[in-house]
């Protein structure tokens, strides 16, 4: 009956749709009510009802009035809840004026009877059902009748209004449709006047009057009021129309009684019409319905109904609802059925019809095979698949970039967690989103639920405090989703509470709301653009019971009985606080839905039979989910079964155990339906019993009065608190749905999910792969079968994380995490894999749909005819290549290029069979050449095999999944011959392997991946090698064949072939050299026959696809040679640029010139092969020939061009010897490589990027610029794990950007670019040894397990660009820097002066160190150096002619105090520095004097330098000297030059002078202990004694390089970059610009190793108090001197190592991509020194910063077109420039190093770092500028770079050159050269004479330096990367 009930109403609903516009078909009210006659009966409610006076005619009233307060706590939830789920939306409660104002007053109401009404009201809203209240219906109430009589109209209508606002009022929150009056014949007859027109128009006058105060006082938003009219004519005429007249203005919609006479329709239809004459435009409610007569309504309710619906709708009449109870009465002995049983067993005092007894009865007599039978379907289109993380399990970086701590930092901190683990790196996802998005989208979700973290965004938890790198970070995520297709869905919070916010009292604290209202306000405006899903607490009860109940989790309070109930209050509220502030501020604009994700296990009673463990399952559930639930999805109140069970406790103990916090009923109403969905988390479920003898010690259980249990049967996790129990999730489901949601709220699943052990098998988790599939299945049934509105589902989790208390014992991961490496790599294990399947199949379907019929269509270029083009001349014409690059310089070689590549091209990465696939002989495979190779012992190294590979012919989903990830285009593949006709021809297909490719290619399209698939790759069927291989011709038709078949079965798909892969290795390596099966060593002829053989193969089969498949199917096919790019050995000569050419017309001209040119050979190869054959008495070549008709047959079958490339050589033409007769020999080559080219595992494929761009320019002018695609590139790293790959990085980085240029600057035509290779696999000879793989595989796995390298992540991030475009940070910034900004240029003492005895100037450690043998480069000295002691002028002339405002240059200590002290001073010493003072400042440039660059008088190093701490006095005395003498005029001082490499190079490694080497691990830290002293004490001198009247500024100069870690996503590289600069910048500027000590960092680490060492104390000398007191503020600027940047990463020294090198623990690389310089640690790096000054301006407080020092050097032939040092100036100085416009840096001054080439510490004159080059060759050593001078002057000029959009400024109009080379000038018309008075003429030729000679001489340079360079030391820059690894 039940379902003729749903049918009717359904009925109902939908037809007046059908008729009218659709407004109302969504909104049709479906209304019930009263209760039923037969239920009132059963619960004899008669008696009850009305007081005794009014029983009388009223008894038939009684119905209509229910109210009772047991009744309504008990019977009737469900009663409405039932009338929900069969579709009733409304209604009718028949208000008794007479019990409500029993005295007719409304300021004394009856109190019970309104509370009972308002919670009869409750129920209904609760259920979901909405009251249709009427005020008064029937009878009037004697008390009315006896106030009214007698009286005007008026007196009536006063005493209802009254009652009617009384109503409004106190029920109006609950009610927004009323009805005045309804059953009019019986009030009419009821009011005490005689007159019938009368009567009617007191009621009309009561009815208008409450409409109008409705309206203007009470009417919610959409509130109605009506009156309930009759169709039939019980009334008088006169009343009637009186009625309808006065009415028609006071009501929002109709209501209509209405009584339907079967067998009397014509009556029913004219009244109808009748009616609407009246009542026309108004919307009607068919208020009540009677049927009269209706026999048949029983076996047949539609006939009737149909009836009316037709009538109505044949009326037009606008119906918004109808009265559904005649239906429900048929219906009601089944809710009946159910009520009896509680009559028949007294002893059940439980609600028999509550939501969980329905749902759990309902379920109980399941048998456990339909309990447990899988349901094959899917679920409704638009269902969300997801999976979650929350922000404490994996995102580590706990204390990065500012965040907060949380109360878990906190508890890991204080080694609460299982074996003192702790989330302080966790997964480190904070700095690995590209990798968790990589991961998901090879899952591809529709929904990624993560948590934000609350003090990562507001450390303090309050927003007083904002830190943008973390919402930096949240945006970075949620942007990379949103780019994935990926929807975020955000947790607000995820129990990490700020610590700042616990030590206030948390959740204890009511203050705490505020602060997650702003937190959340905060997060709504800055994600909620983008963010559509938002939860605010995950699992409140885990918060309340675990932090705060049993005390498992921070903040560890025990105390289940308050703290617990208090917390869950506090969350409540503030949940509601944070829902309400998104709908009113941000719903309307940011359309997302709020709510939040409770937990809930499901709750079996132990004893099915036990009704009291039947309650007390229903209260676990309550205490459980109803404590949070219920108030926001029912009545903003508690449950009452948890209320009344507290309150029960209480009373039985003494003490009161438990303590519910209480609502206020304002709190109530606002607490209530704050929830856009319902996010329900459930992992297990539980058997639950009764308490029969409970403790009063407060407990969740004791409290509850229940007690857990679990079946033993049912499967156990490795958590002991879930087990696996699938059924429990569709139980509850349909009770959450019944108690909460109804059909009006979403339930979204966001968490369900099972941990694993921390032990055996951690990627094939078939028991996460088993639950997975149940619970889903479980959901689908709640879904399918039970019409539970779900419509999300969330695994959890994505990686495996911090489990809390159980650290990372517990794997929850659909990725395993391996923690015990600081990469964090992620790997999917099964569980993603199937996961993923089942988002892909939306569920289970039935059947595997069929493969796809339509045609796949792929952006492939339709192939044009490629032109015929005439054979190549000897050598190319392509020879203009080596023309065009060979000449570049370096640094046009090497400048990085960025851009981007054009929508279409094509992306992929590439594999082949036989190394990834396995499954040798698997499902009628046929053997291989290969098998039966590999499986000789002694044929590949470590005996590896093929046989299983990666196993991809068993894991296409996996392959499929990391392919998603990658985000490629194509994927190119090789088809296994022997799998496919196993014996090699088509008499034998196996469909297996067919299969397997079907599935391969159908997994591809789907995704959206092209297939390229190519026909042969090396593995031959063993049967066709055993009649001879490629040597027969008989396999160009067994090729075809097998192509042939290929087409046909794939070829719909495939739009892309490629025949053979490089047919080159075939034919030299299989059958010349015979390395590779089938082992042919014939290096002479065979490789020739076999090339010929396969180049018709290929014609044959490119035939084959062009004549019958190439209409239909639409592709292109081609073969794939292999090439390396060689540059001759000496561009300039002809024969070398011959072999270049002739050495690729064989690689590759033998293949491409018969297809992309005349179908025939090169011209050289049948040249070369044809001489030397007769040379060797051949009657004929070796070379065959092809007929005229093979030639034509063959010329143009090709469409693009396809090629792999690794590598480059260099060649050079030989005369190579006759025998024995070769392949080889014939090119009459030799070939090498370059050492200082990067190696790789495979010997000889070293990286050489740039031959890339010209092998492709190459091509371009061979082959006439054709489509190209780049199949294969890519390095093999010999490595057991490298999941960082680095190096494999660089390749990429600098392959694809050399591809870039080629097709952006040299128009090359490519098309597209595949990386080899996908995954590492098995590398032919070479086993799996050398590692390919994008993605890394456990060969020792049997599983086969495969993990993304960084490599990957990065190939992804270029994919997604299309290429590297230029980083927002990269671009140029055109402005200006400040007014009054200081311009400089530098040099120091030892390096320019020369004059090292004059006048009386004493020894320093540099004259020393430079006259003691093998310590510099050429035995070069400083002896005379630039000679600047004598030329002052022209150093002067210099300056001014680069136009700089100051001059930096140092005083030689040892030439003013010859001794060190101040005993004698040696006055010509310090008349030069007075000279040099006086000559700047007559040129109006200011001096910027350093008192100490390095050179230490000997005499103060004999006794120790700065080793003896009586050196900081002598500093002290020096610097007052200079003070004393020079202050007056100098402004600007400079007490220490890099003390850094004072300590570290001078006394720790022993590469500058003194040269010590001996206490690395201790006398650096001495020196640098007195530098900072010696720093300290020249500070206050001048501060105290000299500033006051000199009015200078002093300060040190520190230098530094920038560390950026090598792995920027890994913490351990990240702390290590920050450890270097602490060990380097820090060590000198933490005392001195922050707190006069070490900084941390160096004092922990270097006391914990020493301690380690077994020494007592530190190796690091500590100052005393005091002393940090006078060191701490020794500035008044920061001098910086900076150069380039490095990569960092952690190495771990053995312990007993002592040095300053281990005590850092840092090592160093660079970037390939780097541009190089002179010096082989100075790297081109400009973003560095932005990074440098936004670091120094935030760790030091922003101090006013000179940089004092920053260049570039080159070394080898002089070029004064210095087009790298301009570049480097102008790079380098922008981002000085950013650093003060973008980053508020306070920069004051920039100078550049060096005015001049000059003396370069350990390597002599070979380093220039120059503007002005000096000849030291000449004893005049004449200066003469570079191009750079000239470019500096002009920034100078320009105060930065002027926007060119402005036009042409003035400050870049060119001055005219000023070349100082002696202070006298010549005549006129004459040039001053080598000292003579030349003409111009004369000068040119006496300047390319110089040239030559300089040309010769630098050769013999060239041939010293290579001699001395092993002997060569470190400069005073050559810093810290020599120990990068001991």
């Amino acid at each position: 009956m039940e379902l003729i009930c749903k049918a009717v109403v359904f009925f109902l609903l939908v037809s007046p749709s059908l008729g009218i516009d659709g407004e109302f078909a969504q909104n049709i009210i479906a209304i019930a009510g009263p209760l039923p006659s037969k239920l009132v009966n059963r619960l004899q409610l008669q008696n009850q009802v009305l007081p005794k006076e009014d029983q009388g005619p009223a008894v038939a009233e009684a119905r209509d009035y229910v109210c009772q307060q047991d009744l309504v706590a008990l019977e009737l939830p469900q009663y409405f809840s039932h009338l929900r789920e069969i579709g009733v939306t409304h209604y009718k409660v028949f208000l008794p004026w007479a019990r409500i104002l029993p005295k007719g007053d409304a300021r004394k109401p009856d109190e019970a009877q309104v509370q009972c009404y308002q919670e009869l009201l409750e129920t209904l809203v609760a259920a979901d059902l909405r009251p249709v209240v009427v005020l008064h219906h029937q009878h009037v109430p004697g008390a009315v009748a006896a106030q009214a009589m007698g009286w005007k109209a008026n007196a009536f209508a006063d005493l209802f209004v009254e009652y009617a606002e009384f109503s409004f009022r106190v029920f109006g929150d609950l009610v927004n449709v009323w009805l005045t009056f309804s059953d009019l014949p019986e009030v009419l007859k009821g009011l005490p006047y005689d007159d019938p027109q009368y009567r009617a128009q007191a009621l009309a006058a009561a009815h208008e009057r409450a409409y109008t105060v409705y309206h203007e006082k009470y009417s919610p938003a959409g509130g109605k009021l009506s009156i309930a009219l009759g169709m039939d004519h019980v009334l008088d005429n006169a009343s009637s129309e009186l009625l309808s007249v006065s009415l028609q203005d006071s009501v929002d919609f109709l209501s209509l009684s209405l009584q339907y006479c079967c067998g009397n329709e014509t009556d029913f239809y004219k009244k109808l019409s009748e009616f609407q004459n009246v009542w026309k435009d108004i919307e009607i409610l068919v208020f009540s319905l009677q049927f009269l007569d209706c026999g048949s309504m029983e076996e047949n309710p539609f006939i009737p109904v149909a009836a009316i619906v037709t009538a109505i709708n044949k009326e037009e009449t606008r119906t918004i609802g109808y009265d559904v109870n005649e239906f429900l009465d048929f219906s009601s002995s089944h809710v009946l059925s159910k009520t009896n049983t509680v009559q028949e067993n007294p002893d059940a005092v439980l609600a028999p019809l509550s939501s969980y007894q329905t749902v759990w009865e309902r379920f109980a007599k399941q048998s456990e095979l339909e309990r447990d039978s899988f349901l094959q379907d899917v679920f409704p289109s638009g269902f969300l698949w997801g999976t979650s993380t929350g922000a404490f399990n994996t995102e580590g970086a706990w204390a990065e970039d500012g965040k907060g701590e949380s109360v878990w930092d906190q508890f890991g901190h204080a080694d609460h967690a299982y074996m003192n683990q702790t989330a302080d790196v966790a997964c480190d996802s904070y700095y690995k989103t590209s990798y968790d998005v990589y991961l998901l989208r090879g899952l591809h979700p529709q929904l990624y639920k993560f948590s934000v973290s609350w003090p990562r965004i507001f450390p303090a938890g309050t927003n007083e405090t904002i830190n943008s790198k973390g919402v930096d970070y949240y945006n970075q995520l949620i942007n990379q989703l949103l780019d994935s297709n990926i929807e975020p869905m955000v947790t607000l919070f995820h129990w990490d509470l700020p610590q700042a916010l616990q030590v206030l009292g948390g959740w204890q604290n009511d203050s705490i709301i505020d602060a997650f209202i702003n937190y959340a306000d905060f997060c709504f405006a800055t994600f909620g653009d983008r963010v559509k899903f938002w939860i605010t607490f995950h699992e409140p009860w885990v918060i309340s019971y675990a932090g705060y109940g049993t005390g498992e989790h921070p903040p560890g309070i025990t105390d289940p009985g308050v703290a617990s109930y208090k917390v869950a209050h506090t969350i409540l509220k503030a949940h509601a606080k944070v829902w309400h502030l998104y709908n009113d501020k941000y719903r309307s604009q940011q359309l997302g839905k709020v709510g939040l994700v409770l937990n809930s296990d499901w709750a079996e009673p132990k004893t099915p039979t036990s009704s009291e463990d039947v309650r007390a399952s229903e209260r676990y559930l309550q205490f459980m989910l109803g404590w949070f639930a219920h108030p926001i999805f029912v009545n903003g109140d508690y449950p009452d079964i948890l209320k009344a069970q507290i309150h029960e406790v209480n009373q039985q103990c003494s003490t009161t155990v438990a303590q519910l916090p209480l609502f206020t009923e304002e709190e109530k109403s606002w607490v209530k339906g704050t929830a856009d969905f319902f996010g329900l988390s459930h992992y297990t479920s539980r058997l639950v019993s009764a308490v029969t003898n409970g403790t009063c010690t407060p407990s969740y259980e004791s409290i509850g009065n229940f007690s857990l249990h679990v079946d033993p049967s049912w499967p156990q996790t490795a958590s002991s608190w879930i087990h696996v129990v699938p059924w429990g999730l569709r139980r509850l489901l349909k009770f959450v749905s019944q108690e909460y949601t109804g059909t009006k709220i979403p339930i979204y699943i966001a968490g369900n999910g099972m941990p694993t052990e921390d032990a055996g098998d951690l990627i094939n988790d078939t028991l996460r792969v088993d639950y997975f599939r149940q619970y889903i299945n479980e959901a689908l049934k709640a879904v399918k079968l039970d019409t539970v509105d779900v419509r999300s589902y969330i695994a959890r989790s994505l990686v495996d994380g911090f489990e809390g208390p159980a650290g990372y014992s517990l794997k929850f991961g659909l990725h395993h995490v391996n923690f015990e490496d600081s990469n964090r790599p992620r790997t999917p294990k099964a569980s993603a894999y199937f996961y993923s399947s089942v988002i892909e199949k939306n569920g289970f379907p039935s059947k595997v749909l069929d493969r796809f019929s339509t045609p796949v269509v792929f952006d492939l270029p339709m192939p044009s005819k490629l032109p015929n083009l005439p054979a190549s001349e000897v050598p190319s014409k392509a020879k203009v290549v080596w023309q065009k690059f060979s000449s570049q310089t370096d640094f046009e070689r090497d400048t990085y290029f960025y851009g981007t590549f054009p929508e279409d091209f094509t992306w992929g990465v590439s594999s082949s069979a036989y190394q990834v696939e396995g499954g040798w002989d698997a499902d009628g495979k046929g053997p291989s050449i290969w098998d039966n190779f590999t499986h000789v012992p002694g044929n590949i190294k470590n005996n590896d095999t093929g046989d299983i590979a990666c196993d991809s012919y068993n894991k296409v989903e996996e392959d499929i999944y990391l392919l998603r990830a990658l985000g490629v285009k194509n994927y190119c593949f090789s088809l296994s011959w022997s799998r496919i006709f196993p014996s090699g021809r088509n008499n034998l297909i196996n469909s297996h392997g067919v299969d397997y490719y079907n599935r391969l290619i159908d997994g591809l399209v789907a995704n959206n991946i092209t297939p390229i698939v190519t026909l042969y790759h090396w593995d031959l069927p063993q049967a066709l090698q055993d009649i001879g291989g490629w040597e027969s011709s008989t396999l160009i038709d067994l090729f075809d064949s097998f192509a042939d078949f290929c087409f046909q079965t794939f070829g719909d798909r495939v739009k892309f072939w490629i025949t053979f892969n490089e047919p080159q290795v075939i034919a030299w390596v299989g059958y010349g050299v015979g390395a590779f099966p089938p082992n042919v060593n014939d290096p002479g002829s065979a490789p020739y026959r076999v090339a010929h053989i396969l180049l018709k193969a290929h014609a044959r089969v490119y035939h084959t696809y062009d004549d019958n498949y190439r209409a239909s199917q639409g592709g292109v096919i081609a073969l794939c040679p292999n090439i390396d790019w060689v540059e001759p050995k000496t561009p300039s000569d002809p024969r070398d640029i011959e072999a270049a050419d002739r050495y690729l017309q064989f690689l590759v001209g033998w293949f491409t010139h018969p297809v992309f040119k005349n179908g025939d050979y090169p011209e050289v190869m049948k040249w070369k092969v044809g001489n030397r054959s007769e040379l060797q008495n051949l009657p004929s070549s070796r070379l065959p020939v092809f007929t005229a008709e093979e030639r034509e047959y063959i010329r143009g079958t090709a469409d693009v061009f396809c090629f792999n490339t690794y590598t480059s050589k260099i060649v050079t033409h030989a005369t190579t010897r006759l025998r024995p007769f070769s392949y080889e020999y014939d090119q009459e080559v030799v070939t090498k490589v370059d050492s200082s080219w990067p190696s790789s595992a495979i010997t000889d494929h070293r990286a050489v990027a740039w031959g890339l761009r010209r092998l492709l320019n190459w091509i371009k002018e061979e082959y006439g610029n054709p489509p190209i695609y780049i199949i294969e590139n890519g390095v093999g790293i010999k490595t057991k794990s490298d999941v960082d790959d680095n190096t494999r990085i660089f390749y990429y980085k600098t392959y694809i950007d050399e591809a870039l240029k080629a097709y952006k600057l040299d128009g090359v035509n490519l098309k597209g670019y595949n990386a080899w290779s996908f995954m590492d696999n098995f590398e032919w000879l070479n086993g799996y040894d050398p590692r390919f793989g994008l993605h890394q595989v456990d060969f020792h796995n049997p599983n086969r397990p495969r993990t993304p390298k960084r490599s990957a992540v990065y190939y992804a991030e270029i994919i997604r660009n299309n290429g590297i475009p230029l980083p927002k940070e990269d671009e140029f910034l055109y402005g200006e820097f400040p007014k009054n900004f200081w311009w400089s240029v530098a040099t120091s003492a030892y390096q320019i002066e020369g004059g090292w005895r004059a006048d009386g100037k004493g020894l320093s450690i540099w004259d020393q160190f430079s006259h003691t043998p093998l310590k510099i480069s050429n035995d070069d000295t400083g002896d005379v150096a630039c000679d600047s002691y004598h030329k002052i002028d022209e150093d002067v002339e210099m300056l001014k002619s680069l136009q700089v405002s100051h001059y930096r240059f140092s005083i030689s200590w040892s030439r003013i105090l010859p001794d060190g002290t101040t005993r004698y001073i040696n006055e010509m010493g310090l008349n030069y520095y007075e000279r040099l003072i006086d000559a700047l400042l007559a040129a109006n440039i200011m001096p910027q004097v350093t008192l100490y660059h390095w050179d230490l008088p000997q005499a103060l190093q004999n006794i120790g330098g700065w080793e003896n701490d009586t050196i900081v006095q002598r500093f002290k005395e020096y610097a007052e000297v200079l003070f004393q003498r020079l202050g007056d005029k100098v402004k600007f001082w400079i007490t220490l030059n890099e003390p850094y490499n004072t300590a570290y190079l001078g006394y720790g490694v022993g590469t500058a002078a003194p040269g010590i080497s001996v206490r690395p691990g201790r006398a650096p830290y001495v020196v640098g202990h007195n530098l900072i002293k010696a720093h300290a004490e020249a500070w206050h001198l001048y501060n105290e004694t000299y500033r006051a009247k000199q009015g200078g500024l002093i300060s040190i100069t520190i230098n530094s390089d920038w560390a950026e870690p090598r792995n920027p996503h890994n913490q351990e590289d990240i702390n290590a970059a920050r450890r270097y600069l602490q060990f380097f910048l820090g060590w000198f500027a933490h005392p001195i610009f922050k707190n006069g000590d070490y900084n941390e960092v160096m004092k922990t680490r270097i006391r914990e190793r020493s301690l380690a060492q077994g020494l007592s104390q530190s190796r690091l000398p500590e100052f005393t108090e005091s002393e940090k007191q006078r060191i701490k503020g020794t500035y008044d600027y920061f001098g910086l001197n900076h150069y380039t940047t490095v990569l960092t990463y952690n190495v771990n020294y053995p312990a007993g190592v002592l040095s300053y090198d281990s005590d850092r623990g840092v090592a160093s690389v660079t970037d390939r991509s780097w541009l190089n310089s002179g010096s082989f640690w100075l790297k081109v790096t400009p973003f560095g020194f932005r990074k440098l000054l936004r670091w120094i301006k935030k760790e030091y407080n922003n101090p006013p910063i000179y940089v004092t020092e920053n260049g570039i050097s080159e070394r080898g032939a002089l070029d004064f077109n210095d087009t790298w040092r301009t570049h480097y100036y102008r790079s380098y100085v922008n981002e000085a420039l950013k650093a003060v416009v973008l980053d508020g840096v306070d920069l004051r001054g920039y100078t550049a190093w060096t005015l001049m080439d000059n003396f370069e510490w350990a390597v002599g004159f070979d380093e220039r770092f120059g503007f002005y080059h000096v000849n030291f060759t000449d004893p005049n050593l004449p200066r003469r500028p570079k191009a750079s001078a000239r470019y500096y002057s002009q920034i100078i000029n320009c105060n930065g770079f002027p926007d060119p959009a402005t036009g042409p400024h003035p400050c870049l109009e060119q001055k005219p050159e000023v070349t100082p080379t002696d202070a006298t000038p010549g005549p006129a018309d004459s040039v001053r050269f080598l000292g003579l008075d030349l003409t111009s003429q004369s000068a040119e030729i006496a300047l390319y004479v110089l040239f030559a000679l300089s040309a010769v001489g630098a050769l013999g340079v060239a041939a010293l330096a290579c001699m001395y360079g092993k002997l060569s030391k470190r400069s005073r820059k050559l810093s810290h990367m020599e120990l990068s690894k001991l």
